[in-house]
C-alpha cells in the first residue's frame, strides 16, 4: 500500500528512511506546539484548545501535503504570521480572534482560487527581489522585537518609547541562557536543538521555583472553544481588506519561496527550473490554511525545516505523513506545554528571526530606488507592529521612487495598482 501511494521505490527510497525523515523534521519543528498556542494566547484564546489546534492543524496539513503532493514537506501554524494574528489584528487593531480567524480563512480561499488558476506565476514574478527579500527580513525583525518583550529585555518608556529592563532578573538571564544554547546546538547540527533549549529553560525554571510544573502527559484538551469560530462575516468588512491581503501575500511568497528551496534541495527540481506537481503542493498548502483556520489556528504553511528530513533521505509523502502522525501523538503532552514560560519560548522566536533577517543580504545595495524601499519595509513592520503597514510603505515607497527618479519601466503594473490601493486605503480609512 505504501509503495502504490508513495512510490518509493521510483525515488529509491524505503519505509525505515521515510520514517527516520519525518521524526528527524518533526524534531526540528515540533517547538511550534510551545510557542503557537503562548502567542495565539495573548490574543485571548483559550491556551489549551489551541493548543489542540496547533496538533491538529499540523497534522491535517502534512497529511494533505503528503497525499496530494507526494513531498517529504511538513507543515504547521508559522511564524511571524502567528504573531500578527495576536499583536497586529488582536492587539494593535482590536478585533476580536474570531475576526483573525476569519481573516485567515479568506485568505485561504484566496490563496487556494490562486493555485488553481494561473495568477499565481504573475503575481510572483510581479513583486521585486529587493521587497520579497524585505518582507522576509521584516517579519524576523517584528519576531525579534516580540522576542525581546516576552524576555523582559526589551520594554515600553514614557520618553523613549523603548527601553531595556532589568537584565538581572531571572527571564532575561535564562532567556539569554536558551537563545544561547539554542545557537550552540544548531550550530552543532544537533537534532532538535530548539526544542532541547526550551525544555533546558523550562526545567531550570520549575527546578528553582519559578515556574509550577503541569506534568507531562494527559488526555488531549478539548479543541472545541477554537473549533470553526472564525467570524467571516466581521472579516469582509472594509478595515479588514488590508489584514487579508497580509496573510495571503506573505502566505503565497513564503509558500512558494519555501516549496522551491527544498525542491532544490532535495533534488526534485527539473532542469528547466520548474517543480514538478508544485500546483498540487500549493492547494496542499491553501488548503491547510483554511482547515487551521476551521480548527482555531492561525495560518498554517510549509515549514523550511523540513530541509533537516530531506537532508536524512526523506523523499516522499510518507515522510510528511509521519511528521503529522507525531503531531497527533503531541497532543498528550498538553501538561508540559502549559508549564513552559514565555521567556523559555522566546529564545526559539529570536532564533528564528535571526534567520530571517538574512533576507537583507539579497537586497539590491547599489541601487537605492531598490534598497530604500526594502529598508521601509523591513522597518515598519516593528515599528507599526504590523506585517500588514510594512508591506503597504513597501509598496509605495517602491512605486514613488521608481516615478521621480523617471524609472516607469520598472514598475510592474500588479505593483503599481496595488501601491495606489494602498494610497487610497490610507486616504479613506486611516
Amino acid at each position: 500500500m505504501l509503495e502504490r501511494l508513495f512510490k518509493l521505490s521510483e525515488n529509491r527510497t524505503t519505509v525505515r528512511t521515510e520514517l527516520v525523515a519525518g521524526l528527524t523534521t518533526f524534531l526540528t519543528m515540533a517547538y511550534i506546539i510551545f510557542v503557537n498556542p503562548a502567542i495565539l494566547a495573548e490574543a485571548k484564546m483559550p491556551f489549551g484548545a489551541v493548543f489542540a489546534a496547533t496538533c491538529v492543524a499540523a497534522a491535517i496539513g502534512c497529511f494533505l501535503m503528503a497525499f496530494l503532493a507526494n513531498y517529504p514537506i511538513a507543515l504547521a501554524p508559522g511564524m511571524g504570521l502567528n504573531a500578527y494574528f495576536t499583536f497586529g489584528v488582536v492587539g494593535g487593531m482590536g478585533y476580536s480572534w474570531q475576526v483573525a480567524l476569519g481573516c485567515v480563512f479568506i485568505s485561504g480561499i484566496l490563496f487556494f482560487i490562486i493555485s488553481v488558476l494561473p495568477i499565481r506565476e504573475w503575481i510572483v514574478n510581479a513583486i521585486p527581489t529587493s521587497l520579497k527579500m524585505a518582507i522576509a527580513a521584516g517579519i524576523g525583525l517584528f519576531l525579534a522585537l516580540i522576542a525581546l518583550k516576552n524576555a523582559g529585555i526589551v520594554v515600553g518608556h514614557p520618553a523613549t518609547l523603548v527601553s531595556h529592563g532589568k537584565l538581572s532578573s531571572f527571564p532575561v538571564v535564562m532567556a539569554a541562557l536558551g537563545f544561547f544554547l539554542i545557537v550552540a546546538l544548531e550550530y552543532r547540527r544537533v537534532m532538535g536543538g530548539v526544542i532541547i533549549g526550551i525544555l533546558a529553560v523550562t526545567v531550570i525554571a520549575i527546578a528553582t521555583g519559578h515556574q509550577k510544573f503541569g506534568g507531562i502527559f494527559d488526555m488531549p484538551p478539548s479543541i472545541a472553544p477554537v473549533l470553526l469560530q472564525m467570524d467571516l462575516g466581521g472579516a469582509l468588512g472594509v478595515g479588514l481588506v488590508t489584514v487579508v491581503f497580509a496573510f495571503l501575500f506573505v502566505d503565497l511568497f513564503d509558500n512558494t519561496g519555501t516549496l522551491i528551496a527544498l525542491a532544490h534541495r532535495g533534488g526534485f527540481m527539473r532542469a528547466d527550473g520548474t517543480v514538478p506537481r508544485l500546483k498540487r503542493a500549493l492547494m496542499a498548502d491553501s488548503g491547510a490554511a483554511m482547515i487551521g483556520a476551521a480548527v482555531g489556528t492561525s495560518t498554517t504553511t510549509s515549514y523550511i525545516e523540513s530541509a533537516s528530513g530531506i537532508n536524512a533521505g526523506g523523499r516522499t509523502g510518507l515522510t510528511a505523513a509521519a511528521v503529522g502522525i507525531l503531531f497527533l501523538l503531541a497532543l498528550f503532552v498538553a501538561p508540559l506545554a502549559g508549564s513552559i514560560p514565555a521567556y523559555a519560548t522566546a529564545p526559539a522566536l529570536l532564533y528564528v528571526a535571526c534567520l530571517m533577517a538574512r533576507g537583507l543580504t539579497e537586497i539590491e545595495w547599489d541601487d537605492v530606488t531598490e534598497s530604500m524601499p526594502a529598508v521601509i519595509t523591513a522597518l515598519a513592520m516593528p515599528f507599526t507592529f504590523s506585517i500588514a503597514e510594512g508591506i503597504a510603505f513597501g509598496f509605495i515607497s517602491y512605486t514613488a521612487l521608481k516615478l521621480v527618479t523617471g524609472r516607469f519601466r520598472d514598475i510592474h503594473p500588479a505593483v503599481g495598482i496595488l501601491a495606489v490601493l494602498f494610497v487610497v486605503k490610507y486616504m479613506v480609512i486611516g
